[in-house]
């Protein structure tokens, strides 16, 4: 039964808008590769897919199989291309597939060798380069003994190269990211020595494809400003330094209803711990939410929500289930009312960015820790 207590509501007109938008940064000459990974950043995949599609997308990007399979069973025709690691026991569907893939190991490339002799098909590969992030990816000294595998198996294709800029968000100092840009380009320039020619070169993100055209090449694969969120602050700062005028529209909208409204005493205690006493008698509306849906618990005795337009201070514990918020100012909030956990409501707004900085954390995991079971609305 689906959560009726709890929703998410998704603007499809702002999410094909910022679609538009970066895919026109980039440029009609690229292949735009928004990331729809992580259940898309949280917005819901099986909701933003087809939006992110038929607004302009050339491919998609996911991190893991099943979430590819999840988009070709939607109908979507695009190309997909999966950024995460592929188990090996995994390989030979994604190879059957036609779905184009990461790959860093030598183990993965010399079973992809054998699932390709084996069935006679193309495995679509795309080599991840270390050029300084130290997550997934070849080291430079190891390019020799890659190349050698790709030139032994004409089936293995090596369709595409890519790296992942460590600090290029969360800096307004590029340098580091030139150092990587170099190393991308150099680790590039080894494979096509040894007789190597990928088609696709990529590395660009939001941040990158926003402030350095430089990073393109001949695909970008926007990920969290393709919801209407910025990577960080100093990428905005950095696109105000570049005079780069860009809007982007937050598309999510989470929401929950008023489960009881109460009157408790001057000096009572709200919730687990009794964190929070009541100064003077106090209104409280009692909210089915808590941190099993996604709502932290830092946001306890910090954060707000937004009742009929006004904001609704957080009292107590965040707790598994629900949570409790002060309406002694907003009279006439009653059971089973709208309330907006995240995004607008009337003139007001809270933001994932507000919410990050009252967790101590990014943008990224407040919308992405939303559960998955929570009901996603396209409006």
């Amino acid at each position: 039964m689906e959560q009726t207590l709890v929703w998410v509501e998704i603007s499809a007109q702002s999410l094909r808008f910022n679609i538009q938008t970066l895919k026109g940064i980039a440029g009609q000459d690229r292949i735009f590769c928004p990331a729809i990974k992580a259940n898309a950043y949280g917005h819901g995949l099986k909701e933003c897919a087809p939006i992110i599609s038929d607004a302009g997308a050339d491919w998609l990007c996911v991190n893991a199989l099943f979430e590819a399979v999840a988009i070709s069973e939607l109908g979507v025709k695009k190309p997909i291309y999966i950024m995460g690691y592929i188990p090996l026991n995994e390989l030979k569907e994604a190879v059957e597939r036609g779905l184009h893939f990461v790959v860093y190991n030598e183990e993965t490339l010399q079973k992809l060798a054998e699932i390709c002799r084996q069935t006679g098909k193309n495995a679509l590969t795309h080599l991840k380069l270390e050029t300084g992030n130290n997550r997934q990816g070849v080291l430079r000294e190891n390019l020799h003994v890659i190349a050698e595998i790709y030139k032994d198996n004409p089936l293995l294709k090596l369709e595409g190269v890519s790296t992942h800029f460590a600090n290029i968000e969360d800096t307004t100092d590029r340098s580091y990211a030139d150092f990587q840009l170099n190393n991308f380009k150099e680790m590039i320039q080894i494979l096509e020595n040894a007789g190597l020619n990928p088609t696709y070169k990529h590395c660009a993100n939001t941040a990158s494809t926003i402030l350095f055209p430089d990073t393109y090449f001949n695909m970008v694969r926007a990920g969290i400003g393709t919801y209407g969120l910025w990577p960080s602050n100093e990428t905005f700062i950095s696109a105000q330094h570049l005079h780069k005028k860009v809007e982007l529209q937050p598309v999510m909208t989470w929401k929950t209803r008023i489960a009881q409204i109460k009157k408790i005493a001057a000096g009572s205690f709200v919730g687990y711990g009794c964190t929070y006493r009541a100064s003077k008698e106090t209104r409280l509306a009692i909210l089915p939410v808590g941190y099993y849906d996604g709502y932290d618990r830092k946001l306890s005795n910090t954060a707000y929500v937004l009742i009929h337009g006004k904001r609704a201070p957080v009292r107590g514990r965040v707790c598994m289930n629900m949570m409790m918020a002060d309406v002694t100012y907003i009279p006439d909030a009653a059971l089973e009312d709208e309330v907006v956990l995240l995004g607008k409501q009337g003139e007001e707004k809270l933001s994932a960015e507000q919410m990050a900085k009252w967790c101590g954390t990014i943008n990224y995991e407040i919308t992405t820790r939303i559960n998955e079971k929570i009901s996603r609305k396209v409006v």
